[in-house]
């Protein structure tokens, strides 16, 4: 995933690409975006991670977190929660 910023320096992710990330299809992505369902928060690190930045994003109970060095590369990502598939599959389940 390619990250940017803009002119004030906040974030910029490609939908489509983060859609895959939370596992969730774009549409829903977008949708959830203009609800305000999509949250993100960014930390800098301290000491010797000082050049560091973690990116978080929350859509429901999907999250994806990417640390960043200082050229805003991606060094680390990882996927928490449940995938939306799954959520699926266990909701359909609950309803027999």
């Amino acid at each position: 995933m390619r990250i940017e910023r803009d002119q004030r320096g906040d974030f910029v992710l490609d939908a489509s690409a983060l859609a895959e990330k939370l596992s969730i299809p774009p549409e829903d992505l977008r949708r959830r975006m203009r609800l305000g369902l999509v949250t993100s928060l960014v930390e800098t690190g301290k000491g010797e991670h000082a050049s560091l930045r973690r990116l978080t994003v929350r859509c429901g109970a999907a999250v994806w977190r990417a640390v960043l060095d200082a050229d805003d590369q991606i060094v680390e990502d990882e996927q928490v929660g449940e995938p939306g598939l799954s959520r699926l599959v266990r909701r359909a389940v609950r309803a027999f």
